[in-house]
C-alpha cells in the first residue's frame, strides 16, 4: 500500500476540484506545487484591503447549474457583470459589440441601421476569408476591425492579422441590443472575500508541498501514489520527445495608486496597435471596492519561452498534430490522469475546468 492514493500535480482549479472530491470518498491526497502559493492562475494577493488577481481578470462565469451550485458551497458570490471598455486612443467603446458600441462608432440609433452598416461593410470580402484578417471583417465590417480588433489581436498573438489563420476568430460576440454584458452565461460574479476562499476549501485536508518541481524527483512521487493527477504541459512530462507545444504568455506590471478610482471600471481594453499593453485592470471593481486607494495592472502579452508561465496554447494545426501524438501517448497510461488547461493543452474559462475534473472524478471514483 502506497501512503496516498492521488499525487496532485499543480495546485490549481482541476487539481482542487478533483482533490476536494476524492476527500469526500475518504482517499489521502498529496499536492506537489512548483509555485510558493496555492491556487494556480487564480491565486489573489491582498494590497490596500483589496483583493489583487495576481494572473489576470479572473471572473467567473457558466450556464452549467451544477457547477454555479458547487462554487456556491465553497464561497458565496457577488453579482460582479462583466462590462469591460475598449479604449482606442482615447475614444471610449462599450464591449462586446452592440447597440453602444455602433451609436458610438456610427451616431446611429436602432438594429436595422446597425446590420445595414456592417453588411455594407463586410461586401469587401468576397469568398472564404483566407485570414483573420478577411474572418473579423466578415464578421463585424471594417470600422469595427481596425479600431477594436486588430490592434488588440496582432498584440495579444504579436503578429500581423493577414498572417494569422481565419478559424482563430470563428465568431465575435456582436449584439443588436444595448445591453454591456460582456457574458451570455446564465450565471456569473466573484468570490466575496476573493479566490482564496475557494482554494483553502478545495485543498483542506491535503498534504501540500510547494516549491516543489514533480519532474525533477519523479520516480519518488510516482512512489508515494497510487494515481497521479498531473496538470502540468503534457509535453514537459514526456521529455518533449515529439518537440515543444507553443503557448502565449503574460507579462503584469502591478501597481498601487492614489487615487479611489483609476479607470470607473474593472477592465480597459487597449485596441490601439501603439499601446505596448493589451489592457488595465483595476482590481477593486470586481468586489465594488470602496478603499481610499486602488491598485492596477497593466497586462502584456508576451511570446512563451522555457521557464516563462505558460497561459494560452497556440491552436494551430501544427500545434495540434504535435499535440495529438501526445494525447495517444497518454491514453494508454494505467497511473497517470492528464487534466487541466496544460495537461489538456486547451483554453479553458474555469467553470470548463471544473466541470472537467468534475466529470473525471465521476469517472475516477465512481
Amino acid at each position: 500500500m502506497k501512503k496516498y492514493d492521488y499525487v496532485l500535480v499543480g495546485g490549481g482549479l482541476y487539481s482542487g476540484v478533483f482533490a476536494y472530491l476524492a476527500k469526500q470518498k475518504g482517499k489521502k491526497c498529496l499536492v506537489v506545487e512548483k509555485r510558493e502559493h496555492m491556487g494556480g492562475n487564480i491565486y489573489c494577493e491582498e494590497t490596500e484591503g483589496i483583493h489583487v488577481h495576481r494572473y489576470g481578470a479572473h471572473i467567473f462565469h457558466t450556464s452549467n447549474k451544477k457547477v454555479w451550485q458547487f462554487v456556491n458551497e465553497l464561497a458565496e458570490f457577488n453579482r460582479y457583470t462583466n462590462s469591460p471598455v475598449a479604449n482606442f486612443k482615447g475614444e471610449m467603446y462599450n464591449m462586446p459589440f452592440n447597440m453602444n458600441t455602433f451609436s458610438k462608432m456610427w451616431g446611429i440609433s436602432t438594429p436595422a441601421e446597425a446590420k445595414a452598416k456592417i453588411e455594407e461593410q463586410k461586401a469587401s470580402v468576397t469568398g472564404e476569408p483566407r485570414n483573420l484578417e478577411e474572418q473579423a471583417i466578415s464578421l463585424v465590417g471594417r470600422d469595427i476591425y481596425e479600431k477594436l480588433v486588430k490592434g488588440y489581436t496582432e498584440k495579444q498573438w504579436g503578429r500581423d492579422c493577414k498572417d494569422l489563420p481565419a478559424f482563430i476568430i470563428k465568431r465575435l460576440p456582436v449584439r443588436f441590443t444595448y445591453d454591456n454584458n460582456y457574458f451570455n452565461d446564465l450565471y456569473q460574479g466573484i468570490p466575496i472575500g476573493g479566490y482564496n476562499v475557494i482554494i483553502e476549501k478545495l485543498f483542506e485536508g491535503c498534504d501540500v508541498e510547494m516549491g516543489a518541481d514533480y519532474l525533477e524527483n519523479k520516480e519518488y512521487y510516482d512512489g508515494l501514489g497510487e494515481r497521479v493527477i498531473y496538470t502540468g504541459t503534457i509535453d514537459a512530462y514526456y521529455g518533449y520527445q515529439f518537440g515543444k507545444l507553443e503557448y502565449r504568455s503574460l507579462r503584469f506590471d502591478t501597481q498601487v495608486v492614489d487615487t479611489d478610482n483609476y479607470q470607473g471600471v474593472a477592465v480597459v481594453n487597449y485596441t490601439d496597435r501603439e499601446t505596448p499593453y493589451t489592457r488595465i485592470i483595476e482590481h477593486k471593481h470586481f468586489e465594488f471596492g470602496t478603499q481610499p486607494k486602488s491598485v492596477i495592472t497593466r497586462e502584456y502579452s508576451v511570446d512563451w519561452t522555457e521557464g516563462m508561465e505558460p497561459y494560452y496554447p497556440v491552436n494551430d494545426e501544427r500545434n495540434q498534430e504535435l499535440f495529438l501524438k501526445y494525447s495517444a501517448l497518454a491514453e494508454t497510461e494505467n497511473h497517470v490522469i492528464f487534466g487541466g488547461r496544460l495537461g489538456e493543452y486547451k483554453y479553458y474559462d474555469m467553470d470548463k475546468v471544473i466541470e472537467s475534473a468534475m466529470n473525471r472524478a465521476e469517472k475516477e471514483l465512481g
